[in-house]
C-alpha cells in the first residue's frame, strides 16, 4: 500500500504541471507545419497597430501566416536558405539583433536635451551654399584628377575677384545638378554634407569662397550664402543628430572591448589608394 501511495506522489506533480500548462492548440497546419495559437493571436496583435489600408481581420493575418509558411517552405526546396546572398543577409539580420540584445539597456539611457543640440549646433549649423563642381569617377585617373583639380583652379580665382558673378560661373561651368540655380544648395545640415565639404566651409562667415576642395563626387568651388540661427534650426533633426552621436560613442567602445578579446590581421597594403 505504501509503495502505491509513493506512486501516486511522484505521479502528482506531472499531472499538477500538465493541468496547470497553459494549452496552445493549433490554428491551421501547412504542409505538417502547426501555427499555434499564441503565434497567431500575437500576429494578429501586432497587425492591429499598424494603418492598413485593407481591415485586419483574423482570416486575413493567418493566410498571412500560411502565405508565409509556404513560402518558407518553397525557399528551402529550390535551397535559398544556402544562397549565398540569403546567408548574408541573414548573417545582417544576426548582427543587428546582437546588438540590440546587448546594447539595449544602455541605449534606452540616451538623453538629448535643449542644451546638447544648442552646443552641437554651435559648432554645427545649418549652412545654404552655392558650389561649382568639376565632376570625377570615385576613383579617378590622375590625369583626369589633375584636369578637374585645374579647371576647378581657374573657376576659382574668378570668382575670388568677381565673386558677385559666382552664380554665373556654377550656371556655365558647374557639372552639378543645382547648375541652373547657380549652384545654390539650400539650407543643409552637416549630417547631409560630404565632410571634406563641410569642412571647407566650417566656421566661415557669409560671402565666403572655398579654394577647390575634393569630395567622392569631384571638387567643389564653395560660396557661404547664408547660416540659419539656432531658434530656425530644425530641432527635431539636430536632436536625432545629437542621439546618433551619443549612440555611436557607445557602439565604439562597444566593440573595442569585443577587439580586446578578439584574434584580429589586417593586411594594410590593401588599404592603399
Amino acid at each position: 500500500m505504501k509503495k502505491l501511495w509513493m506512486v501516486v506522489l511522484i505521479a502528482a506533480p506531472l499531472f499538477i504541471q500538465s493541468v496547470s500548462a497553459k494549452p496552445d492548440p493549433v490554428v491551421a497546419t501547412v504542409n505538417g507545419k502547426n501555427i499555434k495559437k499564441s503565434i497567431f493571436d500575437e500576429t494578429y496583435q501586432q497587425n492591429l497597430l499598424f494603418v492598413s489600408d485593407k481591415p485586419v481581420t483574423k482570416e486575413k493575418v493567418l493566410n498571412d501566416l500560411i502565405h508565409r509558411e509556404l513560402g518558407i517552405m518553397r525557399a528551402r526546396k529550390n535551397g535559398l536558405d544556402s544562397d549565398p546572398v540569403v546567408k548574408r543577409k541573414m548573417e545582417d539580420i544576426l548582427y543587428h539583433a546582437m546588438i540590440s540584445k546587448d546594447l539595449e539597456p544602455k541605449l534606452k539611457k540616451i538623453v538629448v536635451t535643449d542644451k546638447d543640440v544648442k552646443s552641437y549646433y554651435g559648432s554645427n549649423p545649418e549652412i545654404r551654399t552655392a558650389h561649382i563642381l568639376f565632376r570625377m569617377r570615385a576613383t579617378p585617373q590622375k590625369k583626369e584628377s589633375d584636369e578637374a583639380l585645374k579647371a576647378a583652379m581657374k573657376v576659382y580665382k574668378t570668382a575670388v575677384k568677381n565673386p558677385d558673378k559666382f552664380a554665373e560661373l556654377a550656371n556655365k561651368f558647374s557639372q552639378s545638378s543645382t547648375a541652373p540655380n547657380g549652384g545654390d544648395m539650400g539650407y543643409q545640415p552637416v549630417v547631409r554634407l560630404a565632410p571634406e565639404y563641410f569642412d571647407a566651409i566650417k566656421g566661415k562667415k557669409q560671402g565666403f569662397i572655398s579654394a577647390p576642395t575634393r569630395t567622392q563626387f569631384g571638387y567643389h568651388v564653395i560660396k557661404v550664402l547664408g547660416i540659419k540661427d539656432f531658434k530656425a534650426a530644425n530641432m527635431a533633426l539636430y536632436k536625432k543628430v545629437v542621439y546618433d552621436r551619443k549612440r555611436d560613442k557607445i557602439l565604439a567602445k562597444y566593440f573595442k572591448d569585443l577587439k580586446k578579446s578578439a584574434a584580429i590581421t589586417v593586411q594594410k597594403k590593401y588599404l592603399k589608394h
